[in-house]
């Protein structure tokens, strides 16, 4: 059980299976440069593993592996995709490549802020309810060279109770030279005896922004379910162009009898969040002053925070855990608006749900 931000880590090659990058075996070039051949037949290189399988899993999850008594692994509807590409144009940023497969796909794109009439909010969406064991789903986004666009989900995600192998949720993000990118989904719900390998991979342009978070339950807090499910694994690397990498924050959590470890890996608390503020806009001192003074002046007293600079003057990194859900998602409000503001000097919009 453990709960790490890595930064100092050597220079890797560069990411597995992300937008523009081939995948899948060798062949003529697919629609996006892709490698695929005939033989791969229905979905193309889309659907072949190497493309929807990570070339890693953690081994909290993986001891977990086998052959489901449901559908397997690749059958129709296991394998969701979903390809969403934002490019700037004379109006501001829309979307100029779209691919979805379902269980996953998109609303239309909404221009509902005012102050940023330019900005499109995109929801996140999937048709199946929740994640089923033995679901293999990966997300690509691309956000092109001076766009601006907010990603979220339209609901909490669900990951059900499996009895046979586990599921991995893939979001692979391109931020190119000068964009502006948010990437603020709901908060995930691991129910019992469920097994989840998150992994969300970037590669940041050094003039690019990328603010983006990932928050986690104990289960159904409601139905007074905590911390019953089996694992719950997730990696955030964020890396340059070249490969270089700029920090890797991972979340290792494997209850024994409902008990998750010391505060660090979330104390037994029910909700576990973060915030990524990667940014050439404002120097990191001058950001995480902001999101402490921020944070501590409104939740320190029902919360535990911390936030932490960046090496590098890249950005900073902000834990919070706690164990009231408006609280948390109170606070995530409260530091997206401060950053918003800092780097963009406009007001962040109200964000419908409903």
């Amino acid at each position: 059980m453990s709960a790490e931000l890595v930064t100092d880590v050597p220079e890797a090659a560069p990411l597995h299976a992300v937008p523009g990058e081939p995948t899948g075996s060798p062949g003529p070039a697919g629609p996006r440069g892709d490698s695929w051949t005939s033989a791969d037949a229905y979905g193309g290189y889309r659907l072949q593993p190497t493309h929807y399988e990570p070339d890693r899993v953690p081994r909290e999850v993986l001891q977990h592996s086998s052959t489901p008594d449901t559908l397997a692994t690749g059958s129709p509807g296991k394998v969701g995709l979903l390809e969403i590409e934002f490019g700037k144009n004379e109006r501001g940023t829309e979307v100029v490549h779209h691919y979805q497969k379902s269980p996953l796909q998109i609303m239309r794109p909404l221009y509902y802020d005012p102050l940023r009439p330019d900005m499109p909010y995109t929801y996140l969406m999937s048709t199946g309810g929740g994640i089923l064991q033995g679901d293999r789903l990966r997300t690509d986004l691309t956000f092109g060279p001076g766009t601006s666009a907010h990603v979220t989900t339209s609901a909490h995600t669900k990951v059900y109770r499996m009895e046979h192998d586990y599921a991995v949720a893939q979001t692979n993000i391109e931020v190119g030279a000068g964009a502006y990118a948010e990437y603020l989904p709901d908060p995930v719900i691991p129910f019992a005896d469920s097994r989840l390998y998150q992994r969300t991979r970037v590669r940041l342009d050094e003039s690019a922004t990328l603010v983006a978070g990932e928050t986690v339950f104990a289960g159904r807090l409601a139905r007074d379910e905590r911390h019953r499910y089996t694992v719950f694994a997730s990696d955030f690397e964020v890396r340059r162009p070249d490969g270089l990498i700029v920090a890797l924050d991972r979340v290792r959590l494997t209850p024994e009898d409902g008990q998750t470890g010391g505060l660090a890996v979330l104390g037994d608390r029910d909700v576990l969040s973060m915030l990524y503020v990667l940014t050439p806009l404002a120097p990191a001192a001058q950001l995480a002053d902001l999101l402490h003074s921020v944070l501590a002046e409104r939740f320190e007293e029902d919360l535990f925070l911390g936030v932490s600079a960046l090496p590098g003057d890249t950005g900073v990194w902000v834990r919070i855990v706690g164990d009231d859900t408006e609280a948390v998602a109170h606070a995530n409000t409260a530091a997206w608006q401060a950053v918003r503001l800092l780097l963009t000097g406009v007001e962040a919009p109200l964000i419908r749900k409903s």
